[in-house]
């Protein structure tokens, strides 16, 4: 099975040391998933938190699972994710308190434009079976983030099992530009949040090598969530910081900023806090 986890060394060992450094820091630290920061959304709403809080809010964006730890870890004070199912194991587990809706959008599949007619008309399973019935090269992200969590149920409800050890299934174990780049090499599909796609495909000013190529089923909508961690495991929490974040980014001025980001004049994320229930 084709990897190229060895590329990720020194970018981990470069992530790694930029959270030790941020964790010496007094202020608010928040793990979050690779979508927002990748997106550009953090470089927006950062600079607003400091101006209305007066708080430095610095942050890491790791796959969700990563971001999970962290929180698990007493690493950090507040989580910004993406995947229910971890995020409810999470909180069942004593981790996590205040887990409340943010945003959302949705996932796509992506791949070169020839693929989109084979798709079209078909269930999201149908093209999952297809990728599998003639060998698409298929690049995972490989690393626990809320798009692998994504991905695997998706492969899950198609065939009953995650095609791991087939040689067309490749593991990228990096994030998700890094993994839409290459299943472009590869001639491959992937599959990712809306978010970060618009965000490469503005990075090729809007003439990307892939494109979306399967979009719009019910099962692939994306939530976002923002979790405190416990201060009831972790003493040394900024629990009443994690507080303050959590009502500062669900209000009113701060859900129409999330609705107002855009790239290419493509809406990435849609706000979220007062039409979802948690869940």
């Amino acid at each position: 099975m084709f990897s190229v986890k060895n590329r990720l060394k020194g970018k981990v060992l470069f992530s790694l040391l930029a959270l030790s450094s941020l964790l010496c820091a007094a202020d608010l630290k928040m793990a979050t998933t690779t979508s927002t920061g990748d997106t550009g959304l953090l470089d927006v709403l950062v600079p607003k938190y400091k101006a209305d809080t007066g708080v430095d809010l610095k942050w890491v964006a790791v796959g969700t699972g990563n971001a999970l730890k962290l929180g698990e870890n007493c690493d950090v004070s507040v989580l910004f994710v993406h995947s229910p199912s971890s995020e409810k194991t999470y909180m069942e587990k004593g981790f996590g308190v205040e887990r409340t809706p943010v945003m959302f959008n949705d996932f796509v599949v992506v791949g070169t434009p020839d693929m989109k007619a084979k798709f079209a008309g078909k269930s999201i399973s149908e093209v999952f079976k297809i990728i599998e019935t003639e060998q698409i090269k298929f690049v995972s992200r490989g690393d626990k983030s809320g798009t692998h969590d994504k991905e695997k149920g998706v492969w899950n409800a198609a065939l009953g099992h995650v095609p791991e050890k087939q040689p067309w299934y490749l593991e990228a174990g990096q994030g998700m530009i890094a993994t839409i780049n290459i299943a472009a090499e590869q001639k491959g599909v992937t599959l990712t949040d809306r978010g970060t796609y618009i965000k490469y495909e503005a990075n090729h000013k809007g003439n990307p090598p892939l494109v979306i190529v399967y979009e719009g089923a019910d099962a692939l909508k994306n939530f976002y969530s923002v979790i405190a961690v416990n201060p009831q495991r972790c003493a040394n929490t900024n629990y009443k910081g994690a507080l303050q974040f959590i009502e500062w980014i669900t209000t009113d001025k701060i859900q129409t900023e999330i609705a107002n980001f855009k790239l290419l004049d493509k809406q990435l994320f849609y706000p979220d806090f007062k039409t979802r229930a948690r869940n």
